[in-house]
């Protein structure tokens, strides 16, 4: 019950700025630690296979530092007499549900007070969410952009820490989020970070790997009741497996033909241009942003069905236990 709790309380209150502008988010701490490790390890190594294997250990040791520290606030909780409480505001941290759905409705907010000679900034708003060059995007690459955003964000940002809560409690959701934040700083094939953010990228792919295809059958489910878009799972894990990253096609493909717009195809990052498949390549690719408010939708409802899952899964364990 304390993962539906939550759930519910981080769709309440989200990411309050108040309070983060006076404590930092456990996700910036862990921040600090890969990019002290970044400075004193990558830069020092004088090989490839010095980079991968400082990596390795950087992405080992925050995973068990992680599930240890999980261990230790868990026994620390269980001695108290609200620590169901602060369990529940722990999770509710971790998990970023409101903070995503904010983020990528300031991108369709930018896009209405905009005109079409004027897009900066929807793009400004588009570049807190994504990691792309955005420069000159036009309003069908801006939408595209934020869908795909929101659902893989949804997958690695919501379902993940939840599945991952779900099954260890606290140290699964913690472990998972550094893995994850580490993927996010360090997991790019850069002339930089290729060697050394290896580990980082295939953690990160592992732990992925089940909620990513549970975020995309949520989607599923979420467009047919709400849509009564009928979204085959051979149509989804056909083009996920043309993306490049093995988790992160399967809910963009979903929410592609959930919508029934085309995702994905060629886009630049820091690293360079990369030549992506098109996902739903026969949907449309001029979305406009009102699909942003379908895509939130969309996003919602799955996060209602999600809702529903703790409840069973708490269900389940109260009779087994």
């Amino acid at each position: 019950m304390a993962l539906f709790l939550a759930l519910i309380l981080d769709r309440i209150l989200g990411d309050p700025p108040q309070l983060w502008s006076r404590i930092p988010h456990p996700a910036a701490l862990v921040g600090q630690v890969i990019g002290w490790a970044d400075r004193r390890f990558n830069e020092a190594a004088t090989s490839e296979t010095a980079r991968k294997q400082r990596g390795l250990i950087l992405i080992g040791g925050l995973t068990l530092g992680a599930l240890g520290l999980g261990r230790l606030i868990d026994g620390v909780l269980d001695s108290l007499a609200l620590g169901f409480i602060g369990n529940i505001v722990l999770v509710a941290i971790l998990l970023a549900h409101r903070s995503l759905i904010d983020h990528v409705g300031a991108v369709a907010t930018a896009l209405r007070q905009s005109n079409s000679s004027d897009l900066e900034a929807a793009r400004t708003a588009l570049a807190r969410i994504v990691g792309r060059d955005v420069t000159g995007f036009d309003e069908p690459k801006i939408v595209r952009a934020a869908i795909e955003s929101l659902a893989e964000n949804f997958a690695d940002g919501v379902v993940a820490p939840a599945f991952w809560y779900a099954l260890f409690g606290l140290p699964g959701i913690l472990a998972y989020k550094a893995i994850n934040t580490a993927d996010s700083m360090i997991g790019y094939r850069t002339e930089r970070h290729r060697a050394f953010g290896y580990g980082a990228a295939r953690v990160d792919d592992l732990v992925n790997y089940l909620p990513g295809r549970l975020a995309a059958n949520l989607l599923r489910i979420a467009a047919r009741l709400t849509r009564g878009a009928r979204v085959a799972h051979g149509q989804v894990a056909a083009d996920a497996r043309q993306h490049a990253s093995p988790n992160a096609g399967w809910p963009e493909a979903a929410m592609a033909y959930g919508l029934g717009i085309a995702l994905g195809g060629p886009r630049t990052y820091e690293g360079g241009d990369i030549d992506g498949a098109w996902l739903n390549d026969r949907g449309d690719r001029g979305p406009d942003v009102n699909t942003i408010d379908a895509a939130i939708s969309l996003t919602n409802t799955a996060w209602l069905l999600l809702l529903v899952l703790a409840v069973l899964f708490a269900g389940a364990m109260a009779l087994v236990s």
